[in-house]
């Protein structure tokens, strides 16, 4: 039978963090008790009974290293100077460059050379001292420069993943955004042009106002969704390929603008990251095509040429005026464009007085 060791044990029962504190503290009265004989040999002023005892309390203070970690810091200082010991001062370095950053362990590794450098200078501490004090500092720099630095960095790596999080959070949050954008915004706009379509057929009717009533919600809705909606980033969540372009220009013609799509058979060879862009721009097209142009005919044509994937949607421009204002966020170009560069690609847009297009050019990796 599995039988889990000390440690895991000590983690079940007192969390991750304290019991990582109570290993640490443990590790360093084990390292300390070691040197026990050599305390005991008229090094200091305790006896060998007393030792053991001193150096517990000494080692429990680390227990407090997270939130207070100047505390095992000047115990360590007093054990320097009173019982000639290097190990509390290592994990009380490193506590402080881990917990409280560059300029903390910095500040305390000067100070800590500079008390070190004043024992040397008392009279009888220690009575067995280096020859020589470059030498003597030989063993107390290197300690606390090590300790402080190894703190720091492992401080600069905790930052580091806290961003890393922060950003991945950030990314999924633009990612749900996009997609509801995306779709449920082009949902809204198919019903409240479909409830303005069957408002007109009912003109005069009993239900003309039902359906006045119901493309007026879902245009408040829109505007709503439009101002909720504000991340804009690149996500790789997965989207359609080119072969949900036809339901796509099937759902447009129902809402009463017709389209004509034309895919090159070499385009479906490309990967699918990039028949997902290709998608969400024709699905953006589109749907500006329904606000702004209802009833224009629109033109989709995807191709290959050599090593550039081409996407071209062009549509004719109303001759006159919609009765109501289309609602439009105003950002579905520079989401387009967005797609597009982080791809390594372009997307411009030309207006005339008849038309409106809109060309991406994407690498298409197959060359």
């Amino acid at each position: 039978m599995y039988a889990p060791s000390p440690a895991s044990a000590l983690r079940r029962a007192l969390g991750d963090d304290r019991a990582l504190d109570v290993l640490i503290a443990l590790t360093a009265f084990a390292l300390m008790i070691i040197d026990v004989p050599g305390l005991a040999a008229a090094d200091n002023s305790l006896t060998g009974a007393t030792v053991p005892p001193v150096l517990a309390v000494g080692s429990a203070t680390l227990l407090l290293r997270r939130k207070w970690p100047w505390i095992p810091y000047l115990a360590a200082l007093v054990f320097l100077g009173w019982l000639h010991q290097l190990t509390l001062i290592q994990f009380a370095l490193y506590s402080l460059g881990r917990f409280r950053g560059r300029r903390t362990a910095v500040a305390a590794t000067v100070l800590y050379v500079a008390v070190a450098c004043s024992l040397f200078y008392v009279p009888g501490w220690p009575e067995h001292r280096a020859d020589s004090l470059s030498s003597y500092l030989s063993i107390v720099v290197p300690v606390g420069v090590l300790s402080s630095a190894v703190g720091v960095a492992t401080y600069r790596l905790d930052l580091v993943r806290e961003v890393q999080a922060l950003q991945a959070v950030q990314a999924e949050r633009a990612s749900v955004a996009r997609d509801v954008h995306d779709m449920v915004g082009r949902e809204l706009t198919m019903l409240a042009v479909t409830a303005e379509v069957r408002a007109r057929r009912a003109l005069g009717g009993p239900h003309e106002q039902d359906f006045d009533s119901l493309a007026e919600t879902a245009r408040r809705a829109h505007h709503m969704l439009n101002e909720i909606i504000v991340a804009r980033a690149d996500e790789r969540t997965a989207t359609p390929g080119l072969d949900g372009l036809a339901s796509l220009a099937a759902e447009t013609r129902r809402a009463g603008t017709p389209v004509t799509l034309s895919v090159s058979e070499r385009a479906y060879g490309l990967s699918p990251l990039r028949q997902a862009a290709v998608y969400r721009v024709v699905q953006e097209c589109l749907t500006n095509a329904v606000k702004h142009a209802r009833g224009e005919g629109v033109e989709v044509t995807i191709s290959v040429r050599g090593g550039e994937l081409c996407v071209h949607v062009r549509n004719r421009l109303p001759s006159t005026v919609p009765p109501t204002a289309p609602v439009s966020s105003g950002t579905g170009t520079f989401s387009m464009r967005e797609r597009v560069e982080s791809m390594g690609g372009a997307l411009t847009t030309r207006r005339t007085s008849t038309t409106y297009e809109v060309e991406a050019t994407l690498p298409s990796g197959t060359a």
